[in-house]
């Protein structure tokens, strides 16, 4: 399972996050560092597609696809130096497969500030450059030897050479890793360094509905706008009363819904279905997958023995209202071992197991 970490310095709003997300208490205090190990919830996706598989198949269960969330410790200015608990924070952020950095864009004189006041703007470049200082550590101690490798004629240190001394120019100048461009080649050594600036980043702005929002910088992307304690409220209240709450506000969009959707997206994931009577379920798949891989996810052995794969969209199964239908129709698709798996595609895979 794919995994998010949710960073951002003390006191922003992301344990609320976490607890919104999940529905999972965990220590909300009014102090830096109140979160030490961090916290971790599975928050399933929405995917409105599946009811209505469901309905079709009169499947027994629906289960959806999810993804991990990990609430960590908040970072100060200082922490790829150990201030703070920054070993621990930037430990538990190689953990994960994204960050979704929270930023405070309201002042309250009951929440404490860990500068004083917010400013995100300094906010953002201070968990940024952190992240690239750590990483420009890990660089820097890599290089001596792949140069000298390099020298003694080994081929992959000749390979790897220049990129580690293109990320160390770039680390350099305060930019992080994700924002350089890279071959197929080197994205694979890229891996092995296990960067924290390459991971890609969500930043959620966290305003309070009943505050005027603070200016944060505009060249943040993706960028989404919640009032994060107002989603938590809501969260604890019945379905019908909260929808009907958010009725009311300028916004009636869930938050929460969209934080995860973006989280998914960015994690470049898709997802396709398998449906019956039993269940429909949701399973996710990397961008670019082929079926036998897709086939991987539900069973090991269902990846090595492949066949074939038959496949219909999920809107024409629906409308066919099931599979004799879309067979009726000759909606279905016969695949090998080469198609793509498509976000959306309803899969029954033939194996030799």
């Amino acid at each position: 399972m794919l995994s998010v970490g949710i960073v951002g310095l003390p006191n922003v709003g992301k344990s609320t996050l976490f607890q919104a997300l999940t529905k999972k208490q965990v220590n909300i205090a009014n102090f830096p560092f109140c979160t030490i190990d961090p916290n971790v919830g599975v928050v399933e996706v929405p995917d409105q597609r599946l009811e209505q598989l469901a309905a079709v198949s009169r499947s027994a269960q629906i289960i959806p696809t999810a993804i991990e969330f990990y609430d960590i410790a908040g970072l100060v200015a200082g922490a790829s130096q150990g201030e703070g608990l920054g070993n621990q924070f930037l430990a538990s952020i190689r953990e994960v497969d994204a960050i979704l950095q929270v930023v405070r864009a309201f002042t309250d004189q009951k929440i404490t500030h860990v500068s004083g006041q917010p400013d995100p703007a300094k906010d953002t470049e201070i968990i940024n450059l952190e992240l690239v200082l750590k990483d420009l550590e890990t660089v820097l101690q890599h290089l001596p030897k792949i140069q000298k490798n390099a020298q003694r004629g080994d081929r992959d240190a000749q390979a790897q050479l220049p990129l580690l001394e293109k990320l160390n120019r770039h680390l350099q100048q305060g930019q992080p890793a994700r924002t350089l461009m890279f071959a197929d080649k080197e994205k694979q050594y890229l891996k092995t360094l296990n960067l924290l600036s390459a991971k890609p980043v969500i930043y959620l702005v966290n305003r309070a509905a009943n505050k005027p929002a603070l200016n944060y910088p505009q060249n943040l992307t993706p960028v989404l706008e919640i009032d994060i304690g107002l989603e938590n409220e809501l969260g604890e209240l019945p379905p019908a009363e909260a929808q009907t709450m958010r009725q009311a506000l300028p916004c009636a969009k869930n938050g929460l819904d969209e934080v995860i959707s973006l989280c998914y997206i960015i994690l470049e994931l898709e997802t396709f279905f398998t449906t019956g009577e039993k269940e429909t379920r949701a399973w996710t798949v990397k961008k670019g997958a082929r079926a036998p891989q897709a086939a991987g996810k539900i069973h090991t052995d269902f990846e090595r023995g492949f066949i074939r794969a038959e496949v219909v969209a999920w809107d024409q199964l629906v409308k066919a209202q099931g599979w004799n239908g879309t067979r009726e129709k000759g909606l279905v698709r016969t695949e090998g071992k080469e198609y793509v798996v498509r976000d959306g595609d309803v899969i029954i895979f033939k194996t030799a197991t």
